[in-house]
């Protein structure tokens, strides 16, 4: 779907394989890269992105950085903190690691973008909220001004996975995005608090 010129697509794949700006790490914020998508993405594109995220951390839990991509498909990847070491998360850690990979995106200019279910291999948390909770970021980045992002992609790697993230993304902002053109009444479901301080 489509929302002010920007393309948003739920897909099953290998986040590590795609051609996109940048892909996104649900890091620690000790910036190792042990299992799940942070093991991967080093296997696949070397050390040397772990070396460089290294030398910029640690983080706090929320924030997000930028390297190099090694010798993955991206330009980049966007490591963002959704848990310390004791591998815990919550809604407010997984929505300030959304918010803050959108905002490095934009920081480097980039157009498209592809994120993992944030918070949900390690971390442990539910599908259908990390999606909803990521659905409510982007629509949030998406109404402001001078952003880059024209592709935002929702990459899982299983079919439940997937089948959650197609309802809870699509299906989400598809039923926000008609509420909010239907007139002024939005349900307490579709609440968001947008930047200006505007409450919808």
């Amino acid at each position: 779907m489509k929302i002010k010129n920007t393309e948003i697509k739920v897909m099953m794949g290998d986040i590590t394989e795609l051609r996109v700006d940048a892909i996104v790490n649900a890091a620690n914020n000790q910036l190792l890269m042990g299992g799940g998508v942070a093991g991967a993405i080093k296997k696949k594109g070397g050390r040397i992105i772990e070396e460089e995220a290294l030398s910029k951390g640690p983080l706090e839990i929320g924030q997000a950085i930028s390297t190099g991509a090694g010798e993955l498909a991206a330009k980049y990847v966007i490591h963002a903190a959704t848990m310390g070491m004791d591998f815990k998360t919550d809604e407010v850690k997984i929505r300030d690691a959304c918010k803050n990979a959108l905002y490095a995106a934009d920081q480097l200019k980039i157009f498209s973008i592809a994120f993992p279910a944030l918070g949900c291999g390690t971390g442990g948390f539910a599908l259908l909220a990390s999606a909803k909770i990521m659905a409510q970021e982007v629509l949030k980045h998406l109404r402001q001004k001078n952003r880059c992002l024209k592709e935002i992609i929702f990459c899982l790697n299983n079919q439940e996975a997937f089948a959650v993230f197609k309802q809870g993304v699509l299906g989400y902002l598809e039923y926000v995005t008609g509420k909010l053109s239907g007139g002024p009444y939005v349900t307490v479901d579709a609440i968001i608090e947008l930047p200006d301080g505007i409450v919808i």
